[in-house]
């Protein structure tokens, strides 16, 4: 039995929770589950089918596709294909490298040079909702984040069921 309810990780998830429920959920051990009850309003909160088994982000997911395949899925359903692939490779890119470009995001005389850095903005192609920027040199790779190990997360971590794979 979870030492929270529902509505409470639904407000944490939401930004809404107390400071001192924040707190304690930080702080404390974690109950098991609470990563349940997480998938939950996280599942509550989108239309598509396809069942979330782990976020990568505020809006982005790790899914379990009716076919049995995971993918990263937006909220809104836009599919950037196998979560072992680098997701921003299917993803709606913005590159802000010029001064002028830049300085829409950074304060008067304190942009880096467009010679040495770059911004990245990343898209889902559907929505338009920003999942990551990047800040590399501008000839430097689309960086990889990381490539979860679900099935070790599952078994080892949260000591769940490991979602069946395709």
């Amino acid at each position: 039995m979870s030492k929270y309810t529902k509505k409470q990780v639904s407000e944490l998830v939401e930004g809404r929770a107390n400071w001192e429920t924040v707190h304690r959920m930080l702080s404390m051990p974690k109950d098991a589950e609470r990563f349940e009850m997480y998938l939950e309003v996280l599942q509550d909160k989108v239309s598509f089918d396809a069942k979330i088994i782990l976020p990568l982000g505020p809006h982005l997911y790790v899914v379990q596709t009716k076919n049995k395949h995971w993918v990263t899925m937006c909220d809104c359903g836009h599919d950037f294909g196998d979560y072992k692939e680098n997701w921003k490779l299917n993803a709606a890119v913005f590159v802000r490298d010029t001064e002028e470009a830049l300085a829409e995001v950074y304060p008067t005389l304190m942009a880096p040079d467009p010679q040495w850095q770059v911004y990245r903005e990343f898209y889902c192609p559907s929505c338009g909702i920003m999942h990551d920027v990047e800040a590399p040199t501008p000839w430097y790779p689309v960086m990889h984040d990381f490539e979860p190990d679900i099935e070790t997360f599952y078994k080892d971590w949260v000591h769940l069921p490991v979602p069946e794979k395709a």
